[in-house]
């Protein structure tokens, strides 16, 4: 399965895994598993990031690094992508999830929540609850 996580997922996975619910570790940890992380993380980093956001604390020029090296994938933002969010109904209004949910549904991939209200959105997201 390939495995896309939302950006707290991934930096808590590259920054406080410790953070992590235990279902989202032994879906990172299992070899039969294809991990993914979308830019659109790395913008999302980068913008809360001059916003002074401290839950979102880790450089995205390293984290890119980091997933890289570490065997991740990187999906950038295609117009596809971009277009797939106008079919997604209004149940959530941050637009870097509805991305990430968009990303999801045109690739084939499952995403890895922790937003209880992402969660709510049918298709191929998981909520992990910790």
């Amino acid at each position: 399965m390939r495995l896309l996580l939302d950006t707290h997922l991934l930096v808590w996975a590259m920054g406080e895994p410790e953070r992590l619910p235990a279902g989202c570790v032994a879906m990172l940890e299992d070899p039969s598993n294809s991990l993914v992380f979308s830019v659109a993380s790395l913008w999302e980093l980068v913008i809360k990031q001059a916003l002074g956001r401290p839950d979102f604390n880790l450089e995205p020029v390293l984290l890119r690094q980091a997933l890289l090296s570490g065997g991740w994938q990187e999906l950038p933002i295609e117009a596809s992508h971009a277009l797939a969010v106008s079919h997604l109904p209004p149940l959530h209004r941050d637009p870097f999830d509805r991305l990430l949910l968009a990303q999801a549904q045109v690739e084939g991939l499952l995403l890895l929540t922790a937003d209880s209200q992402l969660s709510f959105y049918p298709g191929p997201v998981r909520f992990m609850a910790s």
